[in-house]
């Protein structure tokens, strides 16, 4: 039996670069032409000529703020539940899901939809095995997420839901399911509550979680008690982005999406190793989100994982984009530093730190240069004061000292 899901995991990594170059065109113009929303917000894009990542990276960044604003004014123009952001017309929805905000997405009839099947595959799901699905099944997509998965592996689901963890526990005794799909907290409070209740599971083996951190502590501690989880990151919005395999060895993105690690507050692709937002356009037909941001933080991993994988890799969540603070009564946001650092060519990396002071909030914008010119430092204080309509001190520091965390902007106040 193959390691892998299909051949698309093993391809050469320039074939795949090449294939998905070549697809991007039509996403973009699938979207153009049938989603008025995307058609509004990609105006003047000629679709042809976006085929290489340069391209893709010219086209606007869609913030998740973004597409609840544009799909609640879309409902109001009397489009459909996206706001005009899906492809889909009449019936060919058979659900939509809301998310917070609330964000309205759509599921057609396609086999796993959402993508999630190569994770469960990589977790060692196979056909025949019963997965105990505790993703919610209302409002939120996640439980039809895992079970759309699932079933094209030819898995059969019980559909647990949330809650109830002593109905839960019997059930999966029961039924003896192999696997579990959840949230991780939620299958360690199955596990110590059939230790409670007494109630042995030795089938329950293997499990795909999602939806919160799965720090290595946590891992470790399913593994003592029989189970071997693994995790992928997705969401609503774009479906499944990334996955972990048995190399424990970061994420494997997706075979169907386009990622870029971007500067917080920006659109601009950052190196490979620096940490950033996620940025991503998944090849759904449906409902063909175009750089849309995520607002995560992540970073690419050098090379290809140990598992035989060949697509990129990123190493996890590593947090929220969205830094957006409050001083001295004004909101300061990452794209007003990033605005900073655009003025002076000089500038390799910003980081503004707000901390306490006698008088009240301070800001120091700390500024990676490679030389300091004299008045750098003045210019650059003038930016700030002309971005941001409050005064920042500006300390230059070294190329490569400041932290590689994705942070644009510290909150070092004391809320004590």
């Amino acid at each position: 039996m193959s390691d892998h899901y299909d051949a698309l995991e093993t391809r050469d990594p320039a074939q795949r670069e090449h294939d998905l170059m070549a697809r991007l065109p039509g996403l973009v113009a699938r979207a153009i032409e049938g989603a008025p929303a995307l058609a509004e917000h990609l105006a003047g894009v000629a679709p042809q000529q976006v085929a290489s990542r340069e391209a893709l990276a010219a086209l606007p960044v869609l913030r998740k703020s973004a597409l609840l604003e544009r799909q609640q004014v879309g409902r109001a123009a009397g489009r459909d539940a996206t706001g005009g952001f899906m492809t889909l017309r009449g019936g060919q929805a058979r659900r939509v899901f809301a998310s917070p905000g609330p964000i309205y997405e759509p599921e057609s009839a396609r086999p796993d939809y959402w993508r999630f099947a190569r994770a469960l595959y990589a977790a060692g799901f196979r056909t025949g095995d019963l997965v105990h699905n505790c993703f919610a099944y209302h409002f939120t997509p996640a439980g039809s997420m895992m079970e759309t998965a699932a079933h094209a592996l030819q898995c059969t689901v019980f559909p647990g839901g949330t809650g109830n963890t002593e109905q839960q526990v019997r059930t999966m005794h029961e039924l003896r399911a192999q696997g579990y799909t959840g949230t991780p907290s939620f299958l360690k409070l199955l596990l110590e509550k059939a230790d409670e209740l007494g109630v042995r599971l030795p089938s329950l083996t293997k499990a795909l979680v999602s939806g919160e951190a799965f720090p290595p502590s946590l891992c470790a501690w399913l593994r003592e008690h029989g189970v071997e989880g693994y995790q992928a990151y997705g969401s609503a919005d774009v479906g499944m982005v990334a996955y972990e395999t048995p190399a424990r060895d970061g994420l494997v993105l997706s075979e169907d999406v386009i990622l870029e690690i971007v500067r917080p507050g920006t659109g601009d692709p950052l190196p490979e190793g620096e940490v950033g937002e996620v940025v991503v356009t998944a090849f759904n037909p449906d409902y063909p989100l175009i750089r849309f941001a995520t607002g995560d933080l992540s970073a690419i991993l050098p090379g290809a994982s140990p598992c035989g994988r060949t697509n990129r890799r990123i190493r996890g969540w590593l947090g929220r984009a969205d830094q957006t603070t409050k001083v001295r009564g004004m909101f300061v946001h990452p794209g007003q530093v990033a605005e900073v650092a655009r003025r002076h060519p000089e500038v390799r990396r910003a980081r503004l730190v707000v901390s306490d002071s006698a008088s009240g909030d301070a800001m120091t914008l700390h500024v990676e240069v490679d030389g300091a010119a004299q008045g750098l430092a003045e210019r650059i204080a003038a930016s700030a004061r002309d971005v941001t309509k409050l005064r920042a001190d500006v300390l230059l520091v070294a190329a490569g000292s400041l932290p590689n965390d994705g942070k644009v902007i510290e909150d070092a106040r004391s809320y004590q």
